[in-house]
């Protein structure tokens, strides 16, 4: 079996996670590791080529972008121009669809694929949302996180300026509503309240309940633990009262990494374009013989 050839571009949280997803898939072949410092080369990846350029790479089928989402259109549009297929996690809600847009083209130009917010929420999560409004057409649906560490959101503040380490943690009120609790160390000559104010302005926070607390170690706080709780309740047909479920338990940047990997396989069977997961069949997701799959599953 020709395995596909993937790319780790980012290696914090998430890419040492898609290393071991990887790793662990019978379909894969790691063609190496981009990285701001090529030269920092931990135990792990001391089998794999690591550089600060995947044209510097032999063959990349697809990147597996563990970048901050805000990075990713531009890493996506470099490496879609160069006919590699990318996958990212890019998790702003209100900027897919601009997103999908732009990379859409540049994927089209070059025929290559990018599956784009490709990690539990949005991601797996969106493709529940989408099955549950199958299953009960009118309602309404509830999106219930945490309580856990948001890597999105803790990302985001490690970008304030004056911000030295960051947790921000996600903590569900109700009915899709929540609160972020966001523990910080400041750097030496900055203003706390400054700093906080500049959390609190930032599109991640602006929008919801946010209490920045300022803490002397965030590195005894940290848990990659997270949840999620979807409840639709609703109607099929005309009979009304249809109530249904769906909750996790996870470590975050795990599952990111392992719906990175099952979408960088998907990317493979796609027509050239942009997608989200909504858009990609579940059984491109999965590794193995369609009809054995077929048998299986069904």
């Amino acid at each position: 079996m020709k395995k596909i050839k993937a790319a780790i571009v980012g290696y914090g949280n998430i890419g040492r996670y898609v290393l071991e997803a990887l790793e662990a898939s019978c379909d894969f072949e790691v063609a190496g590791v981009v990285r701001r410092n090529p030269d920092d080369v931990p135990a792990e990846l001391k089998p794999y080529k690591v550089t600060d350029n995947i044209t510097k790479l032999e063959k990349v089928d697809v990147a597996i972008l563990a970048t901050p989402t805000r990075q990713v259109e531009a890493f996506a549009k470099e490496m879609l121009a160069l006919g590699i297929n990318t996958v990212d996690s890019f998790d702003i809600h209100g900027g897919i669809v601009d997103l999908r847009g732009s990379l859409d083209k540049v994927a089209k130009a070059h025929n290559s694929v990018s599956i784009i917010s490709a990690g539990w929420d949005p991601g797996s999560d969106s493709v529940v949302r989408a099955l549950l409004e199958a299953m009960v057409p009118k309602g309404i649906t509830y999106t219930n996180f945490g309580p856990g560490m948001s890597m999105g959101h803790t990302v985001a503040v490690k970008a304030i300026d004056g911000v030295k380490a960051a947790l921000s943690m996600t903590i569900p009120v109700g009915t899709g509503i929540h609160r972020r609790m966001v523990y910080i160390e400041v750097k030496d000559g900055y203003d706390f309240k400054q700093v906080a104010a500049a959390i609190k302005a930032d599109d991640y926070f602006a929008h919801d309940e946010t209490h920045v607390m300022q803490v002397e170690s965030v590195e005894n706080l940290l848990d990659m633990g997270h949840g999620v709780q979807l409840t639709r309740k609703g109607v099929s047909g005309k009979t009304q009262n249809q109530l249904i479920d769906f909750n996790m338990k996870i470590n975050n940047p795990a599952l990111t990494a392992q719906i990175l990997v099952a979408v960088a396989r998907a990317s493979m069977k796609q027509a050239p374009g942009a997608y989200t997961m909504i858009e990609i069949p579940v059984i491109d997701m999965l590794a193995g013989d369609k009809e054995d799959l077929i048998r299986r599953l069904v």
